[in-house]
């Protein structure tokens, strides 16, 4: 059976979170706003999804209510437990949920993902997040809000030992021997024995190696200590970008710094936030922009890729950039999910397809056959 990727081929994500990217989109036609917080709405959505064959799907998270413009703020169902309940009701579709490490211990990270992992037979990814408001610190109590470069850094030693926790147990380790009563061999079990900055964390996880090793890391590199945190720890880089120029210097800033950090480049995948109104002709994906515009009372300012036209402009900005090396793929945020989403999955992708920009079949089982990433070796085990 033949490859379905072609030699050059896009990765294209999705971003899933609340009614869509414009923060007016819940009070549109047709929004469902009264279903944003139903199970089913977000099984619905990531089928859409995995029917157009999109290598993953993303939900923001944060401590805090979402401020509206008008006074209004609004909440979130938890990231990580909704990957959950999405993992064994889909299939080839990558889930990649936020999840902030500043107030949340390695060990809670690691023992959440690993379960995603294992409940969507190798799926899972984790955006790493931070905070650094009074009101998120507020939340828990413990310490006060801290700046970026300094959650950013605790960010980094978070990810250490979560990929630590990850490898605690071989792949093997499990032996599920009734005869003799042995579930694991603890001579495959070993202590991270982590003593950072932040933490000091011992070991071993509770929960065995995920199915794909280390679940791939997203990180958004937006400003220079997160830049620097996906050079050192990112497999899947997120950058705004307004113009193909823009992108092409960050992307080859990202794998600069990733050279440095002693890593291959090449295993780093740079995707650009593409933000997105689609219509059947440019007029009326403008006029539906105009009419969230007038709903929210501002003009929608994504400091990144902005698109609004059809389904085939949308196919040849993807094309042009990505022969120009400017992105490996893109972070599509549709404006509106109820409407955009389907105008992606029906309109945007066949036209990649033809193009021979975009596989016609999941090339493999988890996320990291996906994004063409190698299964990484264990460092426990390698040592042993």
């Amino acid at each position: 059976m033949p490859d379905p990727r072609p030699a050059r081929t896009v990765h294209l994500g999705v971003d899933l979170t609340d009614a869509g990217a414009h923060p007016a989109a819940w009070r549109t036609v047709g929004s469902q706003a009264q279903r944003l917080f139903d199970a089913k709405r977000l099984v619905e959505l990531v089928a859409t999804a995995q029917r157009g064959l999109l290598d993953l799907v993303t939900l923001d998270d944060a401590f805090t209510l979402q401020p509206g413009r008008n006074g209004s703020v609004r909440g979130r169902l938890d990231a990580a437990l909704v990957a959950s309940r999405l993992a064994p009701r889909s299939a080839g579709i990558g889930l990649v949920p936020t999840v902030t490490t500043t107030h949340t211990e390695p060990f809670h990270v690691s023992k959440a993902i690993a379960t995603i992992d294992h409940v969507s037979a190798g799926r899972a990814g984790w955006q790493v997040g931070w905070s650094t408001t009074p009101a998120e610190a507020a939340a828990f109590g413990r310490k006060g809000a801290q700046d970026e470069p300094d959650a950013v850094a605790e960010a980094d030693e978070a990810v250490e030992v979560v990929a630590r926790l990850w490898d605690s147990w071989e792949d093997d380790a499990e032996i599920r021997d009734v005869a003799t009563g042995r579930f694991v061999d603890r001579e495959k079990l070993h202590y991270v024995d982590h003593e950072g900055i932040r933490f000091a964390v011992k070991g071993p996880s509770i929960t065995p190696r995920p199915p794909q090793g280390q679940p791939p890391v997203v990180v958004r590199a937006d400003t220079p200590a997160s830049l620097d945190l996906a050079a050192r720890r990112a497999d899947v880089v997120r950058v705004r970008a307004a113009t193909r120029d823009e992108a092409t210097a960050l992307r080859s800033q990202v794998r600069d710094a990733a050279a440095d950090a002693g890593r291959d480049p090449d295993t780093l995948r740079v995707l650009v936030d593409a933000y997105v109104v689609v219509g059947d002709t440019r007029a009326s994906a403008q006029a539906r922009l105009d009419l969230l515009e007038d709903l929210e009372g501002v003009s929608w300012d994504t400091d990144s890729l902005t698109h609004v036209g059809t389904a085939r402009d949308l196919a040849v900005t993807v094309e042009e950039w990505a022969h120009a090396g400017a992105a490996d793929g893109f972070l599509l945020r549709p404006s509106s999910l109820s409407t955009d989403l389907d105008a992606i999955v029906d309109g945007v992708v066949p036209l990649l397809q033809g193009a021979g920009l975009f596989r016609t079949a999941y090339p493999g089982t988890t996320l990291r056959d996906t994004l063409g990433l190698p299964l990484p070796a264990n460092r426990y085990a390698a040592i042993a």
